[in-house]
């Protein structure tokens, strides 16, 4: 267990450690940020974002949600979007899940969650998009692996449909979206090779807000 104490405890030896490595590290650290990437990820306690991808402090501006939902609606992730795209001008956005994620198990349960249902919405949508491949898969465990990955390909399409994105990308060449999973029994990352100028092409007849 992690008392409340011990955290403060962790917190002085984390600052001691990083001053031995680097005596300007807060220097640094406070003068501001310029992160490469932008990672929305899912809110579960096992998955950090800097630990996973072994990144020190200012390289990754972070959102993180329950099921990785990119919602338009979602002033919360839209407005970490456009920051992170706009201001920070991130290269890379990465959409990532875990397998054996709660939240995109309790969606697919017949039952009444509350204020989760309409969240949870999402990602039945994404059930109902490829119901026909997922029906197909007749193991629980490799349906549900299945799904996870979907939702993940179907919220970085979500990145991909946003103006913010479409305008940088047009303008300077970048960000590009990529979608990754998660694995939480070997601990591994796995590139889902999404095709960002591809889907940006597929999705532009209907969602280019870029003017042209």
């Amino acid at each position: 267990m992690l008392s409340y104490d011990q955290i403060f405890e962790n917190n002085r030896q984390w600052v001691s450690q990083q001053q031995e490595k680097d005596a300007n590290f807060l220097e640094k650290l406070a003068a501001g940020q310029s992160p490469e990437y932008l990672y929305i990820g899912c809110s579960d306690s096992r998955v950090t974002a800097e630990e996973i991808m072994g990144a020190s402090p200012g390289q990754v501006f972070v959102h993180r949600n329950i099921a990785n939902i990119v919602n338009n609606i979602d002033l919360n992730v839209m407005s970490v979007l456009n920051y992170a795209v706009r201001h920070l001008e991130v290269k890379h956005i990465i959409v990532c899940g875990h397998y054996n994620c709660g939240g995109v198990k309790a969606a697919m349960q017949p039952v009444d969650l509350g204020i989760l249902n309409p969240w949870l919405r999402n990602i039945r949508d994404v059930y109902r998009l490829h119901e026909q491949e997922l029906d197909s898969i007749a193991d629980d465990t490799l349906r549900y692996n299945r799904l996870v990955e979907l939702n993940v390909i179907e919220q970085a399409t979500n990145v991909i449909k946003t103006a913010a994105v479409q305008l940088m990308y047009e303008e300077k060449g970048f960000p590009i979206v990529h979608g990754w999973v998660f694995d939480l029994h070997n601990g591994m990352l796995k590139d889902l090779q999404i095709d960002f100028e591809g889907i940006l092409k597929k999705i532009e007849k209907i969602y280019n807000l870029t003017g042209k």
